[in-house]
């Protein structure tokens, strides 16, 4: 028998949100990536686009090593640069399992470095919510 699988959907990512109209952003995301919903995102100071957050400074990319955002919607941008809704302040709870990070951030030192970045802007992310 075929097994099937699920992408995670918003409300597996989503566990609490203040106010949609307060929490929410529509930002430009830089080309080249496929994003998934749940990517965890930093802001390239020099253009204001959002990227995968990376562990470490990544030149011309600037500022996108402090995770400030996570994407609620996944976004194909490998064509060009693309629109994607985001959470970028909180009070919100999302859940850890459905997060995407950069490959860059690998291990669990990492991810937890990403954790507390989202968590100053409010973001707090949670085992199980």
């Amino acid at each position: 028998m075929t097994t099937l699988t699920m992408s995670p959907t918003l409300g597996d990512l989503l566990k609490f949100e203040l106010n949609g109209n307060y929490n929410r952003e529509t930002v430009t995301l830089k080309s080249g990536t496929n994003y998934a919903l749940g990517s965890v995102l930093g802001k390239i100071t020099a253009s204001g686009k959002y990227r995968l957050s990376p562990n470490a400074l990544v030149a011309g990319d600037d500022g996108a090593e402090t995770a400030t955002a996570v994407l609620i919607g996944a976004v194909d941008a490998t064509g060009g640069d693309k629109p994607g809704l985001v959470v970028v302040r909180g009070p919100v709870i999302v859940s850890k399992d459905p997060l995407v990070f950069d490959a860059s951030v690998s291990d669990a030192t990492k991810k937890g470095t990403k954790y507390t970045q989202l968590a100053a802007v409010g973001l707090v992310p949670r085992d199980a919510a």
